[in-house]
């Protein structure tokens, strides 16, 4: 995980056995200003990337912030159509 400005990137796998850490400190990032998340250099994922990306919106909501995702995988995307979540997911400039 990177940090430039208010663009938060991530990088490298995020899996059951690494979101816990990444969840956290991804909250931790969006209390302190983060607001577009870029997941163009995700590596490699499985339904706990959605999992993490949903909490965070609820974190962002809790401290009356807005956050979006950019760069989505095509996996993450195919995840959320399956789960119904995908328009739950804000990206910027989408039309939905």
């Amino acid at each position: 995980m990177q940090r430039d400005g208010t663009m938060l990137k991530l990088r490298g796998p995020v899996t059951l056995a690494n979101v816990a850490q990444l969840l956290e400190e991804g909250r931790q990032q969006i209390r302190d200003g983060a607001r577009t998340i870029d997941l163009g250099e995700v590596t490699e994922l499985d339904s706990s990337l959605l999992a993490m990306l949903l909490a965070w919106l609820r974190e962002a909501k809790q401290h009356d912030a807005e956050i979006a995702f950019a760069n989505l995988p095509q996996g993450l995307e195919t995840i959320a159509q399956l789960y119904g979540v995908d328009g739950l997911l804000p990206v910027p400039g989408a039309r939905r």
